[in-house]
């Protein structure tokens, strides 16, 4: 465990996701959807300090395009945490964000869980993370699986996780430079809702169909001629909702071949897919 004084700004991890598959097996009464997913924790994604104080005052560092500090996720899962702990103590968010917005990379609901767990231990506030992992979801339906900090099958509105061991693998996502609704992705009137679950099986822990590809395809049919040009580097797949796309590989030359081929063209970044989140070596 790290050792921090609470006037530190130190750097907290919060680590992108893959979904390596994602079916929606149904509608939920509460207007969630059924889902199972397999989630890839990657060794790479966003960074958080946090000024710990005695205002009491809940605040950000810098700006946010787009996003005023009440809407923020980072706020508001400070202000959760504030409220369920009853602790006096404030904190200011410094947030250096690299995941991209609507990329289907999980990025908000993961700097959610680092606040979070980091607040906890800042704060001193006591909770488990089974606890933080049911506040997250008060957040997001990401945010548990961060909280863990495990790849993990996942279904339910995908808080009920079972973490899998996947081994090392290589990624290289591709951005397209979009940013993709999650709400209108599964809001939308063709979106498939019916899939039949898939049994969790050493050939399952595979990337596989993702059921919100078609959706993003109908609202961006732009995006077709990018999987038709990564398609000559294997089968590409759509994280989450989207828009980011990643090919998998088991070697990392080959990977390395597949980047210096496509950067000219495209933002491109390799990444390692890990059984344990970084963010655990700071608990």
């Amino acid at each position: 465990m790290n050792s921090r004084n609470d006037s530190e700004p130190n750097a907290w991890p919060a680590p992108a996701k893959l979904n390596l598959f994602l079916r929606v097996t149904g509608r939920r009464p509460d207007g969630f959807h059924e889902l199972q997913t397999l989630f890839q924790i990657l060794d790479w994604g966003d960074e958080l300090r946090f000024l710990v104080n005695d205002s009491g005052q809940i605040g950000r560092i810098g700006h946010i395009d787009g996003i005023p500090e009440s809407k923020d996720i980072c706020i508001r899962a400070a202000q959760l945490l504030k409220t369920r702990s009853g602790v006096q103590k404030g904190v200011c968010i410094d947030l250096i964000k690299r995941i991209p917005m609507g990329a289907g990379l999980g990025g908000g609901s993961s700097d959610a869980a680092t606040v979070l767990c980091a607040l906890n231990q800042l704060w001193g506030c006591g909770f488990t993370r089974h606890q933080l992992a049911g506040m997250g979801l008060e957040l997001g339906s990401d945010v548990p699986v961060f909280v863990n900090g495990y790849s993990a099958w996942a279904e339910g509105r995908g808080e009920k996780l079972q973490a899998v061991s996947l081994g090392k693998r290589y990624y290289l996502l591709v951005f397209p430079g979009l940013h993709i609704s999650t709400a209108d992705v599964f809001q939308h009137p063709s979106l498939k809702r019916d899939s039949e679950p898939l049994e969790m099986s050493p050939a399952n822990l595979q990337p596989g169909r993702n059921d919100c590809e078609a959706v993003a395809l109908r609202m961006h049919p732009e995006l077709r001629n990018l999987i038709q040009e990564l398609s000559a580097w294997g089968r590409p797949c759509m994280s989450g909702s989207g828009s980011t796309f990643f090919l998998p590989f088991a070697s990392k030359k080959t990977a390395n071949s597949a980047a210096s081929e496509l950067e000219s063209r495209y933002t491109v970044r390799l990444v390692n897919g890990v059984d344990r989140s970084h963010l655990l070596d700071y608990l």
